[in-house]
C-alpha cells in the first residue's frame, strides 16, 4: 500500500495561508490522477487543489479551516487506483454489483389490473378524518365515499371554513418565519473588507461626476454589430468603448495614472487598466495590459477572456496585479449613481452607471437622449480637482464622439485638415 501526500501549493509571493473553500470529493472516493479534488482560497485569488495519483482520497481537513502554504490537506492510497482499469471505479464496480444483487434478490411485483383500477379509482385516499368521526362511520360501516356522495350541495359556510383554516395557517407560517443564517466569511470577502476600509483612512479620497451622452455609441453599435461579430467573432460592448477612451485621457492627464510609493510619485506612461468582475465569491479586478495600443476587438476579446477566468476561478496572481488604473460597471446591475473606492495602490478609478433616457437641451431644443452618469474617484494627495475635472471631461468628450478615440487628442477633423 503506497500512501502520498497531497501539499497545499504556493499561490503566489507573500501568501503564507489559504483556506479550503469547498471540497469537490468525499471522504474516501476513489478519484482519477489530475482530478480536482477541492478549491482553495486565498487572500488574492482562488485556485484548485489537484490529485497527483490516482486511489482513495483521506480527507485531513475541513471546509473552512485555514492550513499553511505546504501542508497536507488530504491522503491519496494509490493501492486503489482505478487509472489502468479500463476507467471504472472501484465504487462503480461495487454499485453496480449491488444494482446486480438487488435485481436477483428483489423481483418487482406485478401489479394487477383489478388493483390498478382499484387504485384509480380511489380519489378519496388523501381525504382525513378525525377519531370520532371514523368511528361512528365504522359504528354505522360506512365509507368516505359514502359520506361524501352523501352530501347533496356544499354550503357557504362550508367554503368558509376551509377558507378561515387555509389563511390561519398561511399566517402562522408568516408570523413564525423568524429564521437567522450564520456564515463564516471567505478569506478573499475578509481581505475585500480590509482593504475598502484601509482606502477610506489611508487617502484623500474625493468624486467628481458628469454625464455622457450615450447616443453616437449606441447608433454606432446598432448600425455595425453585426458586421464586427462577422469579422472579428464578438460583440462589440460600451466597455471597450470606455477602456480605449481611459486609455487616451490617461495619457493626457498623467497624474491620474499615478501612485504614491512612500514619499516618491510613480507615473506609467503605459495603460494596465484593472475591470472590476463581480463574482459570486466577491469582487476581483483582472487586468488589461497596454491598453493604449489595443483596438476596440481586441479589448472585447480580453475582457471576455478576464471575465470568464475570474468566474471560474482560474485567474492567477500576476492576472489581477500590476494594475495603473480601474474601471467598474455599477450599471449592468441598475446603479444609476455611486461613488467607486479606489483601488489601492492607484490613484484613480472610473464608475459607469445605467444609461436612461432623460429630456437634456441639445441644439436649443428639449430631446430625450440615452445618458449615463460617470464618476471619478480619486486621490487628492496626488491629484488635483483641475486635473481629475479636465480628465473626466476628456472621457465624456470621447465617447460623445467615438471617432476621435482613433485619431487621439486633435480629433478627426484635425486630423483631415492637418490643424
Amino acid at each position: 500500500m503506497a500512501i502520498i501526500e497531497i501539499k497545499v501549493p504556493s499561490p503566489g509571493e507573500s501568501i503564507t495561508h489559504v483556506e479550503i473553500y469547498k471540497w469537490l470529493v468525499s471522504d474516501g472516493d476513489i478519484v482519477k490522477k489530475d482530478t480536482e479534488i477541492a478549491e482553495l482560497e486565498s487572500e488574492k485569488a482562488t485556485l484548485t487543489l489537484v490529485a497527483d495519483k490516482g486511489g482513495k482520497i483521506s480527507i485531513l481537513a475541513k471546509e473552512g479551516d485555514s492550513l499553511e502554504v505546504g501542508a497536507v490537506a488530504c491522503t491519496i492510497d494509490t493501492s486503489f487506483s482505478s487509472d489502468n482499469k479500463n476507467d471504472i471505479s472501484t465504487n462503480e464496480k461495487i454499485e453496480s454489483k449491488i444494482e446486480i444483487t438487488k435485481e436477483k434478490e428483489e423481483k418487482p411485483k406485478q401489479i394487477s389490473q383489478v388493483e390498478t383500477k382499484q387504485i384509480e379509482e380511489n380519489p378519496y385516499e388523501n381525504v382525513k378524518t378525525t377519531p370520532l368521526a371514523q368511528q361512528l362511520m365504522e359504528e354505522n360501516n360506512l365509507t368516505i365515499e359514502d359520506v361524501i356522495s352523501g352530501l347533496k350541495r356544499l354550503k357557504r359556510s362550508d367554503i368558509e371554513a376551509i377558507l378561515t383554516d387555509k389563511r390561519t395557517v398561511k399566517a402562522q407560517k408568516k408570523q413564525n418565519n423568524r429564521a437567522i443564517s450564520t456564515n463564516k466569511m471567505s478569506a478573499l470577502r475578509r481581505k475585500l473588507s480590509e482593504r475598502l476600509v484601509a482606502v477610506k483612512n489611508e487617502t484623500a479620497m474625493l468624486t467628481t461626476f458628469n454625464e455622457v451622452d450615450m447616443k453616437a455609441i449606441l447608433d454606432l453599435r446598432k448600425k455595425h454589430q453585426d458586421k464586427f461579430v462577422q469579422t472579428h467573432g464578438v460583440k462589440l460592448g460600451m466597455m471597450s468603448f470606455f477602456l480605449k477612451a481611459a486609455a487616451i485621457a490617461l495619457q493626457e492627464f498623467p497624474a491620474i495614472n499615478s501612485m504614491i510609493d512612500g514619499e516618491n510619485t510613480v507615473t506609467f506612461d503605459y495603460a494596465d487598466i484593472s475591470v472590476a468582475v463581480s463574482t459570486p465569491k466577491g469582487l476581483l479586478v483582472p487586468v488589461i495590459r497596454n491598453v493604449e495600443d489595443l483596438s476596440l476587438a481586441e479589448i472585447e476579446k480580453k475582457l471576455i477572456e478576464v471575465a470568464d477566468k475570474a468566474r471560474n476561478g482560474s485567474l492567477s496572481i500576476p492576472e489581477m496585479t500590476g494594475g495603473t488604473f480601474t474601471i467598474t460597471n455599477g450599471g449592468i446591475f441598475g446603479s444609476l449613481l455611486s461613488t467607486p473606492i479606489i483601488n489601492p495602490p492607484q490613484s484613480a478609478i472610473l464608475g459607469m452607471h445605467n444609461i436612461v433616457e432623460r429630456p437634456v437641451v441639445a441644439d436649443g431644443q428639449i430631446v430625450a437622449r440615452p445618458m449615463m452618469y460617470i464618476a471619478l474617484s480619486y486621490d487628492h494627495r496626488i491629484v488635483d480637482g483641475r486635473e481629475s475635472v479636465s480628465f473626466l471631461v476628456r472621457i465624456k468628450q470621447l465617447i460623445e464622439n467615438p471617432v476621435d478615440l482613433m485619431f487621439g487628442k486633435g480629433g478627426a477633423v484635425n486630423e483631415l485638415l492637418e490643424i
